[in-house]
């Protein structure tokens, strides 16, 4: 993205919409604060534009700053998720961008196995959508129900799998830290 042309249309922006609202530029200075040779090179390109300068402005106009600098129109919201296939499991990530929270929709099939129990950085919250689900996690064994959630700290040793011949579908959210590498707790015996 060209930030230089954004910062460039600032200017003009300006000047076009304290003329249509038949404003001098000495009334907008007494109401921001900024001086009229400053808000004067502002409209003609010759300061550049700051927070400092703009938040003032776009508070005397009541209008969102995104509106001044000429943000870009939302897109379209939608995530279409590309399943991922992990440890067994189906991923549908249901957030577009990496950031803090990852979302995810996981189908976990029955795994008739044996427990083994891992631990990562990280807080997880769960939620079962359909079927049911069974979280050991620590000393603790539960089977999670349709509508039931379970949130804990990841550097507890915990598994999960559906607790039925069916798959589970649940909704799951981490952080970031939450992607890293699965580390197998020792086991109690």
């Amino acid at each position: 993205m060209d930030h230089s042309a954004t910062l460039d249309e600032v200017g003009p922006r300006l000047k076009r919409l304290r003329t249509e609202r038949g404003v001098t530029l000495t009334e907008l200075a007494g109401v921001t604060g900024i001086s009229t040779s400053t808000l004067s090179r502002l409209e003609s390109g010759q300061r550049r534009p700051s927070l400092e300068l703009l938040l003032p402005i776009t508070q005397a106009y009541r209008i969102p700053l995104d509106e001044l600098v000429g943000a870009p129109a939302v897109g379209d919201p939608r995530v279409r998720p590309v399943p991922i296939r992990m440890n067994g499991m189906t991923a549908l990530p249901l957030t577009n961008y990496p950031g803090p929270l990852q979302a995810f929709k996981l189908i976990v099939p029955y795994r008739g196995e044996e427990p083994e129990p891992r631990t990562h950085e990280g807080y997880e919250w769960l939620y079962v959508l359909s079927g049911q689900l069974r979280l050991v996690l620590g000393e603790h064994d539960v089977v999670l129900k349709t509508g039931e959630a379970a949130e804990f700290d990841t550097r507890v040793p915990h598994w999960f799998a559906s607790a039925r011949a069916e798959p589970v579908e649940l909704l799951s959210l981490f952080g970031k830290q939450g992607e890293q590498m699965h580390v197998r707790a020792k086991h109690k015996h």
